[in-house]
């Protein structure tokens, strides 16, 4: 392997520190003990996945999964039937900071 490219691997081995900062910190990863092959398997699906997710949300918008959790949060829609099959849809008010995250997002 040439020099140059070792340096350059190396260089983006802050990518993979900051993942695993990320699923121990925003994702709050803890170690669990699974003994099935399906069981292991299913866990680190959803982890890694969750990972995905949270990278994805990051390089989006530039802020931290735990971040984002507490500003989006808030948003919640609230659908009510009534009879004779009448709904009424109660959304909440977006804020600037809320809708620029949004904005990103592609929604």
């Amino acid at each position: 392997m040439p020099a140059s490219e070792i340096i350059s691997s190396y260089h983006e081995l802050w990518h993979v520190e900051q993942s695993f900062r990320m699923s121990k910190t925003d994702l709050r990863a803890r170690p669990i003990f699974h003994r099935q092959k399906d069981a292991i398997e299913a866990h680190l699906t959803i982890v890694m996945t969750a990972l995905a997710i949270s990278r994805y949300l990051y390089q989006k918008t530039g802020i931290t999964t735990k971040k984002l959790i507490r500003i989006l949060r808030p948003l919640r829609e609230v659908t009510i039937s009534l009879p004779a099959s009448q709904q009424i849809t109660a959304q909440p008010k977006i804020n600037p900071q809320t809708q620029k995250i949004l904005d990103k997002l592609g929604h």
